[in-house]
């Protein structure tokens, strides 16, 4: 298939927030927010929950790394908010046979640090990610699904070897693989995590680890110089502090505003709420490794237990919709046979009566400001769950970049035993939703089950389009008897931004700064 717009045919397209806003506050925000930053020349300020866990670009797979980084690294064709395919640093791709890919490359691209980028380079960028001979132990790896190698055939040819369908391999590589310069990588110490070289419409000015980073348009950029000249990251967990320097004139653009804030915010003389349904489901996990979440039963209690309603409806004030599986609706290979779990807590210590786990003790854990409210809506379920008779439930907050160390790296028995995360799914194919959670192997492998993992696995060498989205939607309907997490809800993205920039948030969570205009 040739890369210009090419779409998709197959699919209908947290943290405690602080103490609430006042209403004293909501009234000085909606008519005092500074317009320091109001200049389109002076610095635009993003402030996320997290900052980047890394600088290396292949070797992460969190959404707050990804918005950070790629304003400097660029894929190789872009997924449009629509869920089109479009050429990027790639101009055209095709499938010569069932397991090659060939990749035609730019020839007018230049690194930040002035090396011409080739084929070699694309080549490279996914060998590094896939063969940890070549590069890293790259989180990365399970968005490559069956993807097992790349050459560069000349200066803009590239060769992908896949074993996987094309569909699958073209959406996984649009969102995963961001270019480096192969000779300026091997000079780096492996992760590479002290500097940034990619061909994007930003360069860093100024790096702070843990910290900022400071953005300036690359005026050697093949395409488009972005309308905002010069831009800094940076991360404050505590909700009401982003909602303050929105306030105050210290930031731009805020993610994940409290739903008790946006009415103040809206109301503001130059600030607005952007809000999305986002392409994410937030969830509870449960290896089943060990007691007592090695029980279907009790997995299926904690389900029953956890009123998803009320947490939306008073945690996040109607800001979410209720998930029944893996993957959110809209995304191919959802069932849509399937309905949100009841709350019966009743039905739920009955369960654990089954279960033989009456009496149990379990702790739930939760990132602090990664996601909308998050541990307000992990403490909720935990209170719902320790009101049941037979077991009792804790509550603690983990950091995140702590809580994707150990629950990210493949391996069960590493992981908190009970925890809250987000999931979102950029490649619109409910293989992203899957794969990384349920095959051994993958990055985010927490949850043992043989023939679920042989499902998934066969979904991926199915050519028809029907018949692969059949076998989906079976494997989501046996997760959703299996219990692998409480499904809890879709996530709304929402945003606090200055009125004066044009800019609609996309459900696929990616913030690019050239999209902007002001």
């Amino acid at each position: 298939m040739q890369g210009a717009n090419y779409s998709l045919d197959r699919r209908t397209l947290l943290q405690r927030t602080g103490a609430a806003t006042s209403i004293a506050g909501l009234a000085a925000i909606a008519g005092c927010i500074d317009d320091s930053n109001g200049d389109g020349d002076d610095e635009f300020v993003v402030t996320q929950g997290e900052f980047a866990t890394t600088v290396d670009p292949n070797d992460h797979n969190d959404s707050p790394t990804y918005n950070v980084l790629d304003q400097v690294y660029e894929p190789l064709w872009d997924v449009t908010p629509d869920g089109e395919l479009e050429p990027r640093v790639v101009t055209e791709w095709d499938h010569p046979d069932d397991n090659t890919m060939e990749l035609t490359v730019r020839d007018d691209v230049t690194f930040h640090e002035g090396q011409e980028m080739t084929a070699s380079d694309v080549a490279y960028t996914i060998n590094r990610a896939v063969d940890e001979d070549v590069g890293i132990v790259s989180e990365q790896a399970d968005r490559y699904p069956g993807v097992t190698g790349a050459e560069a055939e000349d200066d803009t040819t590239v060769l992908v070897e896949h074993e996987s369908v094309a569909s699958l391999v073209e959406f996984n590589l649009a969102t995963v693989a961001t270019v480096v310069s192969e000779e300026w990588m091997e000079d780096q110490d492996q992760p590479a995590n002290e500097e940034l070289n990619g061909t994007g419409p930003y360069q860093v000015e100024e790096y702070t680890p843990d910290q900022d980073i400071i953005y300036t348009t690359f005026d050697d950029y093949w395409g488009d110089v972005p309308d905002i000249d010069r831009v800094r990251y940076r991360a404050a967990s505590e909700a009401s502090t982003r909602v303050s320097e929105l306030e105050t004139g210290e930031s731009d653009l805020i993610v994940n505003v409290p739903p008790t804030d946006t009415a103040g915010i809206d109301e503001a003389d130059d600030a607005d709420i952007r809000s999305v349904v986002s392409l994410r489901n937030i969830f509870l996990v449960m290896p089943n490794d060990d007691e007592p979440f090695d029980s279907q039963e009790f997995r299926q209690a904690m389900n029953y237990a956890v009123d998803v309603d009320s947490i939306i409806s008073n945690v996040l004030d109607g800001f979410g919709e209720p998930s029944t599986q893996p993957i959110p609706e809209g995304i191919f290979g959802y069932n849509d046979d399937l309905e949100p779990y009841p709350h019966d807590p009743d039905e739920a210590e009955a369960l654990i009566e089954e279960s033989g786990y009456a009496g149990a003790e379990i702790t739930l854990e939760s990132p602090e400001g990664r996601y909308l409210n998050d541990t307000e809506v992990a403490e909720m379920a935990a209170q719902q769950i320790d009101q049941l008779d037979n077991v009792s439930c804790d509550f603690q907050i983990i950091d995140f970049e702590s809580l994707t160390e150990s629950s990210l790296d493949g391996d069960p028995s590493t992981s908190p035993d009970f925890f809250l995360i987000g999931w979102g799914n950029p490649t619109y194919d409910g293989d992203y939703g899957l794969t990384p959670w349920f095959v051994e192997g993958q990055a985010s492998y927490n949850f043992m089950d043989d023939d679920i993992e042989e499902m998934i696995v066969e979904s991926q060498s199915i050519d028809d389009p029907d018949e692969r989205e059949e076998l989906l939607q079976e494997i989501n309907a046996e997760l959703y008897e299996a219990a692998p997490w409480v499904f809890l809800h879709r996530e709304e993205s929402i945003y606090g931004i200055r009125s004066d920039v044009d800019w609609e948030p996309r459900a696929d969570e990616s913030i690019f700064l050239d999209e902007m205009q002001r």
